[in-house]
């Protein structure tokens, strides 16, 4: 049984679907999750919002708005689940002094990109504008679609090919 199946047995309360949904589901989602956010107590508390939200919303799911995946629903639950996690953080906590000065730490972010690029490419990738990086992070090293990238950044898709391609000429560049 794949994903949809399973999110639309959810749909209708069955909790044996959810746990499988569940099973299957939350190694990768928590490794990509680990990815953009070094905290592993917000990686417990965004996986446990977007399990609610599935368990809430699952009859929400149409498989049309992400080309049909369900995991690609997933990820966009969580996706989104982490920058509201972000946001909290950012208005609740008054940053140190040292890393209000500019260029006294890098965002966590920055040190999962380091982490998981390294050398020319990392530097490289590092000096994109935000807004490419973010695109290109999300193509490149989380394996989304063009179309799961527009949903996940609430772009239009035209906008992240654009940016995509954008991207790519900085890198070579940067590269050559």
């Amino acid at each position: 049984m794949d994903e949809a199946r399973l999110l639309r047995l959810v749909a209708k309360g069955d909790r044996a679907a959810f746990e499988e949904l569940y099973r299957r589901t939350s190694p990768w989602l928590a490794v990509r999750l680990r990815r953009r956010c070094g905290d592993e107590q917000v990686v417990a508390e965004v996986m446990q919002e977007t399990y609610l939200a599935v368990w809430r919303a699952a009859g929400a799911f149409s498989g049309a708005a992400v080309g049909g995946s369900a995991t690609g629903w997933l990820w966009t639950i969580a996706a989104r689940r982490l920058v509201d996690a972000f946001r909290r953080r950012a208005h609740h906590a008054e940053p140190p002094p040292a890393a209000a000065a500019p260029g006294a730490a890098p965002a966590a972010e920055e040190e999962a990109l380091a982490a998981s690029v390294g050398g020319d490419v990392g530097d490289a990738l590092r000096r994109l504008a935000p807004e490419l990086r973010q695109v290109l992070q999300a193509l490149v090293l989380d394996g989304l679609s063009v179309k799961e990238t527009a949903v996940l950044l609430g772009l239009p898709e035209g906008t992240v090919k654009t940016r995509a391609r954008r991207a790519r000429i900085q890198m070579r560049r940067a590269l050559a």
